[in-house]
């Protein structure tokens, strides 16, 4: 084929520059504030819901019309600030915080030691398993009897039971956190000579981090719930006890008012804890990192 036959290639037609002119911007528009949504703080928020609830109990009190079946809010609110001038209640909450902070930090202990051992090696992966399935569904009470045979009547007691209840939720929700680190983060943590403890502590708890807090919350609900609960029978056992012997003592008396004032203790100390403990550790930490939504 011949060059004068050789089709010759067109070029793109060539396109004119030309300036777009910038309209200003409208200074009012700028200095405007922008229109947002006005909410509430978290804070009053929950003072509302709390507000409401009581308005609505002490509506059904007055329902009621007897004090014996359900005191009203009001009735409630003054019980509970007598407990708090005799001293008597604040008495029974430091006897079962005390109790509660050894049964949760030896519960925590031993949760953390086994998810250790299951994050190195195959058996402690194994150990792990088989523990949580045979024991997690175990109710923490009903070890009472046992424990109260075992331990005799006294705080190890109920120590040995709060363990229980916290041990295998933390060690569930820890090892499942553990098991979500991605594989790329795990080699990054190799390839620096992490291993051990340190490859634990250093890589797989700030990792898993979201998932600890939120065993963490469960296992001190747990633990909470087991207490009150386990003192109900412990104080009836042997006579003494802290805040589940109040709410027991004062329902044999049929103070019906005081009862309902140890029930709202045990509410608003798990709402202090989670309001102020765990809210401001998530806060400084996995909300402060990214980890987790505000």
């Amino acid at each position: 084929m011949t060059a004068a036959a050789t089709p010759l290639r067109r070029l793109p037609p060539v396109r004119p520059e030309y300036e777009q002119p910038v309209t200003p911007i409208d200074p009012a528009l700028l200095s405007a504030p922008s229109a947002r949504r006005w909410t509430l703080p978290e804070g009053a928020r929950r003072a509302l819901v709390l507000l409401v609830l009581a308005i609505a109990w002490e509506v059904t009190a007055r329902l009621v019309g007897n004090d014996l079946l359900l005191p009203g809010a009001l009735q409630t609110a003054r019980a509970f600030w007598d407990g708090l001038v005799s001293g008597e209640l604040l008495r029974r909450v430091a006897t079962s915080l005390l109790v509660l902070a050894q049964g949760y930090l030896l519960g925590v202990a031993g949760a953390f030691a086994l998810t250790a051992l299951a994050a190195s090696t195959r058996l402690g992966r194994d150990v792990l398993g088989t523990l949580v399935a045979m024991f997690n569904p175990l109710p923490a009470i009903a070890l009472l009897p046992l424990a109260l045979l075992w331990f005799g009547l006294g705080n190890a007691s109920l120590v040995f039971v709060l363990v229980h209840s916290v041990l295998w939720p933390l060690a569930l929700n820890t090892y499942a956190g553990f098991q979500s680190v991605p594989d790329t983060l795990r080699m990054a943590g190799r390839n620096i000579g992490l291993r051990g403890p340190r490859y634990v502590t250093q890589l797989l708890v700030p990792a898993a981090l979201p998932a600890i807090l939120s065993g963490l919350k469960v296992a001190w609900a747990f633990a909470w719930r087991t207490l009150i609960a386990a003192e109900l029978v412990f104080g009836a056992t042997s006579r003494q006890g802290g805040l589940g012997w109040y709410i027991f003592q004062n329902r044999n008396e049929l103070y019906t008012d005081k009862v309902f004032a140890g029930l709202a203790m045990v509410i608003v100390l798990g709402l202090l804890v989670e309001v102020v403990v765990f809210a401001g550790i998530e806060r400084v930490t996995v909300r402060r990192w990214g980890m987790q939504r505000g």
